[in-house]
């Protein structure tokens, strides 16, 4: 028996369950669902992350990031507030520890003020009454960052999907995808489904579902594994409050930087590692599709060329605790070894052009029938709200 819908939402993480939200608030009549191949709700990028809701500093001016990541911090806050979800705006500072630093901050600084946000340039002694024990000589204090589980944002999300008769399905793989004058037909593990409307938010699968559907994505999804260390509860009061570095601008991640969680523990992290899987959380789990479709597809081997040394310092970083710990005392000098433990990694799908260039913006293609979400990488989760209400107004059906 086939199982049919007004629309239908590939993926149940915190950006698909954002959209069926969207979707109901605004058609509250259509029949719709949600189908994700886990047995739980935003169990991989949505809720494998350091839960920083983001104020937007980093993002080009005029971009989908950075308009959302600044509306979406305002929402999300916001949400968490009517909910009575555990958060903080807390603050957060990003510090130059080098005086070769203090250009690359300053670039920072106007990039942050032409996308709208209130931010301030403090020396290190403001910056030393905000984290004692940070090691810096300038830094920029962002006051509207904060932290919060996005776990339990998405679980809220999943609450209110009940409540406004959203049929929700989990462990459903979509197994093969086909698409009509009138919609498509879903064959998945639980049965078939049929909709005259799909939407697809499937992050680290979201190429491969694109062709399924028959869609060119004119990308692949390169998988870079995110590894963290948290804090002995006895030395969390080292770190206060979020610490970041100043980006390398010869690489395209942000670097290890310190963070507190809504429970109270400290993380440090993510570096950025070729993982061997597409859900690839340790150096141990190998998907050999997944490896020969990064190695043999050329883009990876012009971004491996162009990023060599510090790509080779990250795998090194990887690997050897010291170095990992090198990287957390220029933020915070009096770490040592002893006061880290290894946690949770996290996977980042990183969408990679043939030509070896990262797409750096929120990616979404549409289609007659159906819109894919392509690449939504951080700041996603701050922005869940803002990128829901985006697709639903795409939606013509």
């Amino acid at each position: 028996m086939t199982m049919t819908y007004d629309r239908l939402i590939i993926g149940g993480g915190i950006v698909g369950l954002a959209t069926a939200l969207a979707l109901k608030t605004n058609h509250p009549d259509c029949k719709l669902a949600v189908l994700e191949k886990e047995s739980d709700w935003a169990q991989h990028q949505s809720g494998r992350n350091s839960g920083v809701i983001h104020a937007g500093v980093y993002y080009k001016p005029g971009s989908k990031k950075a308009q959302y990541a600044l509306s979406g911090n305002r929402s999300m806050v916001e949400f968490c507030q009517q909910h009575d979800i555990p958060h903080e705006v807390c603050g957060k500072l990003i510090v130059a520890t080098r005086p070769d630093q203090l250009s690359a901050l300053e670039a920072l600084h106007e990039r942050a003020i032409a996308n709208g946000l209130n931010i301030s340039m403090i020396d290190s002694v403001e910056a030393a009454s905000i984290e004692p024990h940070v090691n810096c000589i300038k830094a920029l204090k962002v006051s509207t960052t904060g932290i919060v589980d996005f776990k339990i944002v998405a679980r809220k999300y999943v609450e209110l999907l009940q409540n406004l008769g959203v049929d929700l399905h989990l462990n459903t793989r979509v197994n093969q995808l086909d698409e009509f004058d009138w919609g498509y037909r879903l064959q998945t593990s639980q049965g078939e489904f049929s909709t005259r409307y799909l939407i697809s938010s499937v992050g680290l699968f979201s190429d491969r579902v694109a062709v399924k559907a028959g869609v060119n994505p004119g990308m692949k999804i390169i998988p870079f594994r995110g590894e963290y260390w948290k804090l002995r509860e006895e030395k969390r009061h080292l770190v206060k409050h979020l610490i970041y570095p100043v980006p390398n601008p010869n690489f395209p991640f942000l670097g290890v930087h310190m963070t507190r969680l809504i429970d109270g523990s400290v993380h440090a992290g993510p570096n950025a590692v070729l993982a061997f899987s597409r859900e690839g959380y340790s150096w141990s789990k190998f998907n050999l599709r997944d490896f020969f479709e990064s190695l043999t597809f050329p883009g990876f081997w012009k971004l491996a060329v162009r990023y060599y040394g510090e790509g080779s310092r990250e795998m090194y970083r990887s690997l050897f605790k010291s170095a990992f710990l090198k990287s957390i005392q220029e933020l915070v000098p009096d770490i040592c070894s002893e006061d880290l433990v290894r946690c949770d990694a996290g996977v980042r799908a990183q969408a990679l052009q043939r030509n070896g260039n990262l797409i750096d913006d929120f990616h979404i293609v549409e289609r007659r029938n159906g819109i894919f979400v392509l690449n939504a990488p951080s700041p996603a989760a701050t922005a869940s709200l803002e990128i829901g209400k985006y697709i639903a107004q795409l939606c013509r059906v």
